[in-house]
């Protein structure tokens, strides 16, 4: 299936090429949380349309960018992840999603479509290395509705949406606002807890305070 062209011998040009049409890159943010089945895709991007959502998972398959899977939980299901290729935009792609935590609301954009999961993505790119050098650590958080989890191995974040697959070290409970409290150190761990606006479901206080050490907003 042919893409529009710019038609210039240019790598932004070539990248605009395959990324450039309107929610393809949404489309690569959502991949970026794992593997995500096409019903997923659909219920999270309602406005898209499914075939609009067939094109655009068709072009990105053509082009390398992401590929078919088989989830085997809870039953055999088709779905699409990342290719080495698409992975690569993971760093671009998310230093673009924390330019964009610096520019304001927009009065058309509705709050109640904000995902506490896609904030830590993004500060997955802008987090302390050296406070996660010989960390190895699994945090799963469920805000409101929103269950996701982040890997730490050794310097590194990933962050995932459902559950953890393994143990987590630590299991936090909150809502968005306290999240987001969180995250730009507006509030202390303590605070959350001693106030009750978060829950340690599971994990120690010390492993909790870590979780907003790595995890944090630096502008």
């Amino acid at each position: 299936m042919p893409n529009k062209t710019y038609g210039q011998l240019c790598p932004i040009a070539r990248s605009l090429d395959v990324l450039g049409d309107r929610w393809t890159l949404l489309l690569i943010r959502e991949f970026l949380l794992g593997p995500k089945r096409f019903k997923d895709l659909l219920a999270i991007l309602t406005s898209m349309g499914p075939n609009r959502l067939s094109e655009r998972l068709a072009m990105l398959v053509e082009n390398g960018v992401i590929q078919p899977v088989t989830l085997h939980t809870p039953a055999a299901t088709p779905a699409y992840e990342l290719t080495a290729l698409g992975e690569r935009l993971r760093t671009p792609v998310l230093a673009l999603g924390f330019w964009g935590l610096s520019l304001p609301v927009d009065e058309r954009i509705d709050p109640s479509s904000a995902r506490a999961e896609l904030i830590a993505l993004c500060l997955t790119a802008a987090n302390d290395s050296l406070a996660c050098v010989g960390l190895h650590e699994v945090y799963e958080f469920q805000v409101g509705a929103e269950v996701f989890h982040i890997q730490v191995s050794d310097g590194s974040l990933l962050a995932r949406s459902g559950p953890c697959t393994e143990p987590a070290d630590v299991k936090i409970q909150c809502d968005m606002d306290t999240f987001i409290a969180l995250a730009l150190r507006q509030i202390t761990p303590t605070q959350a807890l001693r106030e009750g606006h978060a829950k340690l479901l599971h994990g120690d206080r010390p492993a909790f305070t870590r979780v907003f050490k790595v995890l944090e907003y630096k502008p």
